[in-house]
């Protein structure tokens, strides 16, 4: 039996409901030639780029079988593959192979959100994030974002909090 989706709804907002999260979606007209999505998305909102953070899968077992992972960082900063390897005790880590990342996460390269993925991963979430009352990230499609306690993302991810943003 197919799951019900709620009109305009994502598995992202869908699991956000489901979890009883409080949260609000805002969304913009995405672009179809911007790339950039996280700084299409500071730029249309007129938001704080240190509060809007992008979802990157990355894989832990770089050269075998792909071992994944989310990491979820500022816009206005970089992941740092060293220090998201550390916090989930992984020698080396590199960013996914964008189709993998969309395989695995159900959603496409500039929508993914850590919420409602396909396969649920390993989850860790920049440290940065608890400077904030609130933060936004993707609701599953690009040009959607929500906005959510940190504290409430962690929670519903299953993540952790760590310093892995430069």
């Amino acid at each position: 039996m197919a799951k019900k989706r709620t009109p305009g709804g994502t598995p992202a907002t869908d699991a956000l409901t489901a979890a009883g999260v409080a949260f609000t979606v805002t969304s913009y007209d995405h672009d179809p030639a911007e790339r950039h999505f996280g700084a299409e998305t500071v730029a249309v909102l007129g938001l704080d780029p240190a509060r809007v953070f992008k979802t990157l899968l990355v894989d832990l077992n770089p050269g075998g079988r792909p071992r994944l992972a989310v990491g979820v960082v500022p816009v206005a900063g970089m992941l740092d593959l060293k220090a998201i390897a550390a916090a989930l005790g992984a020698k080396k880590a590199d960013l996914a192979d964008p189709r993998v990342a969309e395989r695995s996460s159900g959603y496409v390269v500039g929508g993914i959100s850590p919420v409602g993925q396909k396969t649920p991963l390993p989850t860790v979430i920049d440290s940065s994030a608890l400077g904030f009352a609130t933060i936004f990230c993707s609701a599953g499609r690009r040009g959607m974002q929500v906005e959510l306690a940190p504290t409430d993302l962690a929670r519903v991810t299953g993540a952790s909090f760590a310093a892995i943003a430069r």
